[in-house]
């Protein structure tokens, strides 16, 4: 039997679901007001700064970028202390995890290790680009066993992918046990890069203590990834970044498609790392709104999982069904994510909002939960 081509290989594929759109939900149940709590964004929307910058560079939406972004990639390697020839720049930190994938896995000769669940996007084109995938389920308490991630790579690993704050439960490895995982994956999978996704890791309550990249020089088998979607408010641009081993990010810009990153999202993000005042209040709301929502799902009775990161995953009461009482939210104007394309269909993942949000949420939290023990 032949081996499956690339179309067949996708054809197999669960596709990656996004969340459903405020648009959608007030079509379908009739809503003039909707909340979204479901994919993580910023809670207080994009920066000032940004939006200006925007708004006053639309008359450039003619012309293509500078090639390099060399602008962009000179702040950020500023910001971090790096070399600026380390820095990439992805539509979004899913172009890179695509482009390292297809540039260090060949086809049916090597493999890639992951935790299950984890970020979909890296066994999704794990097998679009045919490459062996092997996966290490959570602990029961979804934390992560590095040592038994390590064990997983060989001689045939190119890739190793490490979320931390992980999603769907926000929980965060201690820094040091990501440091002796790339130095244990140096020696047994020597060819391997180590992949540290911190998309989320602005959002810790001491993200220099917990980040890698904030340990000093990373060790040369290691690449760091964060994104703009999340603390800077810039989701909608798609625009995502590395800081990658030198010879990995020259392959990088070298078989990147020519102008990822449009002219409004280079200029976005160069006056979001500006706005130091809309940064800080982005944390402090997230941080504040992360225990008060924990405290309220606690006091309805649910089981909520500690997080590191701007969302929240939790458990109803015994007897209350995930599924209807996320239906039952949309029909009240609140999105939230269901957690079955992880494999968790009784567990809900809530994004944290503004306070008025977060007690929207719970307000119709308790409500369906009420109308659940009476039917």
């Amino acid at each position: 039997m032949s081996a499956p081509s690339v179309l067949e290989r996708i054809q197999a594929l669960d596709a990656y679901a996004p969340g459903l759109s405020i648009a959608e939900i007030r079509r379908r149940h009739g809503l003039e007001k909707v909340i979204k709590l479901a994919s993580n964004e910023n809670p207080l929307g994009a920066s000032p700064l940004a939006q200006e910058a925007i708004r006053r560079n639309a008359g450039l939406a003619f012309r293509y970028p500078q090639g390099g972004n060399p602008r962009l990639t000179g702040a950020l390697a500023r910001m971090h202390g790096v070399a600026r020839e380390r820095v990439a720049l992805g539509n979004g930190s899913d172009e890179i995890i695509d482009l390292l994938i297809r540039m260090l896995a060949a086809d049916g000769k090597h493999t890639i290790a992951c935790f299950d669940p984890c970020f979909s996007i890296y066994p999704i084109q794990a097998r679009v680009a045919g490459v062996g995938l092997r996966r290490l389920p959570l602990r029961g308490d979804f934390s992560q066993d590095l040592d038994g991630l390590a064990a997983l790579a060989d001689a045939s690993t190119r890739l190793v992918f490490v979320t931390t704050p992980d999603n769907p439960s926000g929980y965060c490895p201690p820094r040091e046990e990501v440091a002796r995982l790339a130095a244990r994956l140096a020696e047994t999978a020597p060819k391997a890069l180590l992949v540290v996704d911190e998309a989320y890791m602005d959002f810790a309550e001491d993200e220099a203590d917990l980040s890698l990249l904030h340990a000093g020089p990373l060790p040369d088998n290691v690449a760091v990834l964060r994104t703009f979607s999340k603390s800077w408010g810039l989701a909608g641009m798609r625009l995502g970044y590395g800081i990658l081993p030198a010879a990995i990010a020259d392959g990088f810009w070298r078989s990147r498609l020519p102008f990822s990153i449009n002219v409004l999202a280079e200029e976005a993000a160069l006056a979001a790392l500006e706005d130091s005042a809309f940064r800080a209040a982005t944390l402090e709301t997230v941080r504040t709104g992360r225990r008060a929502l924990a405290d309220g799902l606690r006091r309805l009775g649910c089981e909520v999982w500690p997080s590191e990161a701007n969302f929240l995953m939790f458990r109803l009461p015994e007897g209350h069904d995930a599924k209807g009482c996320f239906e039952g939210l949309l029909a009240r104007g609140v999105i939230i994510r269901p957690l079955t394309s992880y494999g968790l269909p009784q567990h809900l993942r809530v994004s944290v909002g503004t306070p008025e949000e977060n007690a929207a949420f719970l307000k119709a939290l308790a409500e369906e939960l009420d109308a659940g023990a009476r039917s």
